[in-house]
């Protein structure tokens, strides 16, 4: 690897993105960078499809073709606080847990300079852990771009290695709800597939990787709409591997609904009004609703759930409820 090069990405093109730009391809195969941010490396040179260098964005792309983003080492990112928004549910001199909206990033990365949960954080509150370093100013643990939920912030470096802890012994209850594609065959299971970095749009894929860790996913079906053919979960993760939630529903055949890097198809619902509701919203149909943890001082046990669930969330439970007739 070059000195300049932090990291060498490779991806494979899928049919569900074939004939489109190179530069929108590459933003949802890893979301963590922003499309302009890959526009960007595709301009400098940085960009190959087999060993020819692809310096257009807008090339089409063909499926089974593969591409390789040499990706340059950053310098310092300069975050400043701002004005965002951000709903607080509790908050002392030690922490905070928040709300973080689909859409928003947690932290700045490359293409993602501002706008940020961090960018809101250094704003908001006073005092932030700096334990991370300003760009992860108080991020204890992350939820994806496009999904919504619950997150504890470090206010003290005391509190910020006291949660990371346990985070690591996996003391902290994290809850979610997602809304998945089809209909599971057990109503409650434990997912044990090992998650590691794969080649195929950065997706997570268990036993098939080399340096998989261990994760642990359980799930109980909430809901389930056979004519939607759209299934409502509840699930508690024991880990915390990037992604996690998406790839192991995605490998039981249960992709989260909008989540295209996983595996879902909008093709693949068949009821025409919520195929409409799909195509107006971005979000993955996942939020993590319930956080539980001990204060680092106190060491009492506290538990926060979302006062009610985001809107396009709602939108979809409420209209698979009606069309089941479960709502009046």
């Amino acid at each position: 690897m070059e000195k300049n090069i932090e990291e060498t990405l490779t991806f494979y093109v899928d049919s569900e993105f074939s004939n489109k730009r190179l530069d929108i391809f590459l933003s949802y195969a890893y979301p963590e960078f922003s499309r302009s941010y890959f526009q960007k490396l595709i301009k400098e040179g940085y960009v190959y499809h087999g060993n020819h260098k692809v310096t257009k964005p807008s090339k089409k792309v063909k499926e089974g073709e593969e591409y390789t983003i040499n990706i340059p080492k950053q310098e310092k990112l300069d975050v400043i606080p701002e004005n965002i928004p951000i709903e607080i549910y509790y908050e002392d001199e030690d922490l905070a847990v928040v709300y973080k909206p689909a859409g928003m990033v947690v932290h700045p990365s490359p293409g993602h300079t501002t706008g940020t949960l961090v960018n809101a954080l250094l704003y908001h509150f006073e005092n932030v852990s700096q334990f991370g370093g300003r760009e992860r100013a108080g991020i204890v643990h992350r939820l994806d771009k496009e999904t919504a939920g619950l997150l504890v912030v470090a206010k003290s470096e005391y509190a910020h290695m006291h949660l990371q802890k346990q985070f690591q012994e996996r003391v902290v209850d994290k809850r979610y709800k997602a809304i998945v594609s089809g209909i599971p065959s057990k109503k409650h299971a434990l997912i044990e597939l090992p998650i590691g970095r794969s080649i195929y749009n950065r997706k997570k894929m268990g036993v098939l990787t080399t340096n998989a860790r261990e994760a642990l996913t359980e799930y109980w079906v909430e809901f389930e709409d056979k004519f939607s053919n759209v299934s409502l979960l509840d699930i508690k993760i024991y880990t915390g591997r990037t992604h996690q939630i998406r790839v192991h529903l995605s490998e039981i055949g249960h992709p989260i609904l909008n989540d295209r890097v996983y595996g879902f198809k909008r093709s693949s619902i068949k009821d025409k009004k919520l195929q409409d509701i799909l195509n107006n919203e971005s979000a993955h149909f996942l939020v993590a609703y319930s956080l539980g943890f001990f204060h680092p001082r106190t060491e009492r046990f506290m538990e926060f759930e979302l006062k009610e669930l985001p809107e396009h969330f709602s939108r979809v439970i409420e209209h698979i409820k009606r069309r089941a007739g479960a709502l009046k």
